[in-house]
């Protein structure tokens, strides 16, 4: 089990403490998507991916047989267009010492993952890399199962190994923390526009009020 504290200020987030490890999210997996509508959690990848970029974050995209499975999706390869996945034979990704080396060239000890299926290719390297004291965090809506039994189940054995679940936006919230954080506010805005369902629907009905002026001033 992580020995990270899991509360308190320093449990939270931060982009310098983190990594992101993207793991199959692949045609085949996504074809046997049932634990989620498959579209939400593709949504929420690639909004997470953009996340990870506007914030610096490092991010290791993985597939698992390509060859057979298909190509890492398209929307999530064109965040990273000048990274090539690592391609494995491993089923848990832990086990591949490329990707280990990868995450630990980083120098980063909070490992955010998300991936397709969560009862087998999250949960195997989220049990194990928390077992090797890192802090993992798992993103359960850019994440799914073959079925919400398998999806819910994973996410529990997960807690039990120490692992902490959280959602996309929160993890955006968390890399942001604070808005006078400037430079990256443009960007976390776009992101939640694009792909914040709800929420970007509002964002840009506030911009939209906010450029337009009243109606005493245009009188």
């Amino acid at each position: 089990m992580s020995a990270q504290n899991k509360a308190g200020l320093g449990a939270l987030l931060t982009p310098e403490e983190s990594v992101l490890v993207l793991i199959d999210h692949q045609p085949f997996q996504v074809a046997n998507l049932h634990s989620h509508e498959p579209t939400m959690v593709l949504n929420n990848t690639v909004g997470l991916a953009k996340a990870a970029k506007v914030f610096d974050v490092p991010t290791i995209p993985t597939t698992v047989l390509e060859e057979r499975g298909g190509l890492l999706v398209q929307g999530i390869q064109d965040v990273f267009p000048e990274q090539k996945p690592i391609n494995r034979t491993f089923i848990n990704t832990w086990q591949d010492e490329r990707v280990v080396e990868a995450v630990r060239a980083t120098g980063r000890k909070k490992l955010i993952i998300a991936g397709l299926w969560t009862e087998i290719c999250v949960a195997m390297p989220a049990i194990q890399a928390a077992g090797e004291g890192f802090d993992v965090f798992v993103v359960t809506d850019a994440s799914g199962g073959v079925s919400k039994e398998a999806h819910d189940m994973a996410v529990q054995r997960m807690i039990q190994a120490g692992v902490t679940p959280i959602t996309w936006m929160a993890v955006l919230g968390e890399w942001q923390r604070d808005w006078a954080r400037e430079k990256t506010v443009p960007g976390a805005a776009e992101i939640q526009a694009q792909h914040g369902g709800a929420s970007g629907v509002a964002f840009a009905w506030e911009t939209q009020l906010l450029a337009t002026p009243a109606a005493s001033d245009a009188a």
